[in-house]
């Protein structure tokens, strides 16, 4: 890196797409490493490299009174982050987080999820789901920050950086002091330009609370919703309309639900069950443009075929872009997005980490580079690159793939859901189960189970998932294709792991 790059203050750049088709989903899981001229500064063989920390003088030039660490992004992985410096006694006067959003960090799938209930059916509401009590942990509310000396800056994101004089340039004008950094920015909503409709009144997209308000809003008033993509968003907001009793519509590009994980006879099945609680399907289509009526606000979906479905409101779910901006000169990995970190979230610049959705880091296990947009990695890479920061630790991040989710589970639902899956969906599939309730399916490669999704299991079925992907056991296929129940295969695959991996 020139030092002409890293002496200017980088502005903040929009993030524009072009979504029109929607043929654009992320991949499950990313490919291969890019080549070495895509991030040729990263060296992941490096050794450790902390910034020295040099105590400022009491000017008042710097708006941060706690200038060791500081973490840009006030998600979840930001309030795992501190956490961690918590528990490791690091936080009091050393700590400031500096955040575009007006809360404490919280557990954001609530917002797709509870938040989404019907208002009758006991919806989650701040501070009920601030960080970390979707791990167990305790509610770090605003009190707890101040309580731990953490410096807290609400409403005010990041807009440059100087990376030789390692400062910060917020928003509102701040210029903030750093030792080390951590970008923890994750991800922005993919959305449709204003040219076909994509600002249009009663168009909804959700990331954050004030989506999830202005969305709640819509639903209290509106009778039908067309909700665009087939993706956990585009499902979970479906399953909650049905709650709200709405005429309801689901518009994707691709075959199936979730085409990304789902094979197309286990996502039958769940769309067999959103049919039966009323949901309608538009499958394989493209959007033209969303249509207003005669005060501007929303009033159809017009597909490239020429019809059009009618909607007084609309949720798109589309995909997510990885929020770089105003990081860009650190290195970026220009293959699956997001800042290129090594196994201890370390980028390209000495004393700067990044983790979360926004980190493309190395996926161990199946020894690719990868960008996981999920709670469960947003935690557990906080808490292994805040280790590796203050401790001697150098343990490569080894992390295994997971996702779920949770649709119907509002009160009076006749029938709840949450599946769960463990690894990589790459090989033959073998699906046991019909769906009544429990369904699991298999993903097999050269004989190895590399994956493993179940639909409504035990919590003791549910454990044994991450030991079966952990693992890659070889499996007899034609006995679990054999197997008469859903527990039946589980024991098979059981059975199949060494001993000390079932303990």
């Amino acid at each position: 890196m020139s030092s002409a790059a890293v002496r200017r203050v980088l502005p903040m750049a929009a993030i524009i797409s072009n979504p029109t088709s929607l043929k654009h989903g992320l991949s499950l899981f990313c490919p291969e490493l890019h080549s070495s001229a895509s991030c040729s500064s990263f060296n992941p063989s490096r050794r450790f490299q902390r910034r020295n920390f040099v105590a400022a003088s009491t000017s008042s030039s710097f708006a941060n009174d706690n200038r060791e660490f500081v973490i840009v992004g006030g998600g979840n992985a930001a309030g795992y982050a501190a956490r961690t410096f918590v528990e490791h006694g690091v936080a009091n006067g050393k700590l400031c987080i500096v955040s575009k959003e007006a809360h404490a960090p919280y557990e954001r799938p609530a917002l797709t999820k509870a938040y989404l209930f019907p208002l009758d059916k006991k919806p989650a509401r701040l501070p009920g789901f601030h960080t970390c009590v979707g791990s167990g942990g305790e509610r770090q509310t605003p009190d707890w920050y101040k309580d731990q000396g953490i410096e807290m800056f609400y409403e005010d994101p990041v807009t440059g950086i100087d990376i030789e004089k390692q400062t910060l340039t917020t928003n509102s004008g701040k210029l903030l002091k750093y030792g080390s950094l951590i970008i923890a920015t994750g991800c922005t909503a993919t959305r449709f330009p204003e040219k076909i409709g994509g600002n249009l009144p009663g168009v909804h997209y959700i990331r954050d609370v004030a989506d999830a308000d202005s969305l709640i809003s819509s639903l209290e008033r509106s009778n039908k919703i067309v909700v665009i993509g087939g993706g956990y968003i585009g499902m979970e907001v479906a399953a909650a309309a049905v709650g709200w009793k709405l005429d309801t519509t689901i518009i994707f590009p691709e075959e199936h639900l979730l085409q990304r994980l789902f094979t197309p006879s286990l996502a039958q099945k769940y769309e067999q069950l959103y049919s039966d609680n009323g949901v309608k399907f538009v499958k394989g289509a493209s959007i033209k443009s969303l249509e207003a009526n005669s005060d501007g606000h929303v009033a159809g979906v017009r597909l490239d075929n020429g019809s059009t479905i009618e909607a007084d409101m609309v949720v798109v779910g589309i995909g997510a872009k990885p929020a770089v901006s105003p990081f860009d000169s650190i290195g970026l990995n220009n293959k699956v997005g997001g800042i290129q970190v090594d196994g201890q979230f370390r980028t390209s610049v000495p004393g700067i980490f990044a983790i979360g959705d926004v980190a493309a880091f190395p996926l161990k296990m199946y020894n690719r580079i990868a960008r996981v947009e999920h709670v469960d990695h947003a935690r557990r890479s906080a808490q292994h690159c805040t280790k590796a920061l203050l401790t001697a630790n150098t343990s490569t991040y080894d992390y295994l793939p997971y996702f779920y989710s949770r649709v119907f589970e509002y009160e009076g639902s006749p029938r709840k859901i949450w599946w769960q899956f463990f690894g990589d969906n790459v090989g033959e599939t073998v699906e046991i189960g019909h769906f009544d309730p429990k369904v699991a399916t298999f993903w097999i490669d050269s004989g190895k189970l590399k994956g493993v999704l179940l639909e409504s299991g035990s919590l003791e079925e549910f454990q044994l998932l991450p030991k079966l992907a952990r693992n890659q056991p070889l499996v007899d296929k034609a006995k679990l294709q054999n197997a008469s129940s859903v527990e039946e295969a589980l024991e098979i695959a059981r059975a199949s792991l060494p001993v000390e991996a079932v303990a």
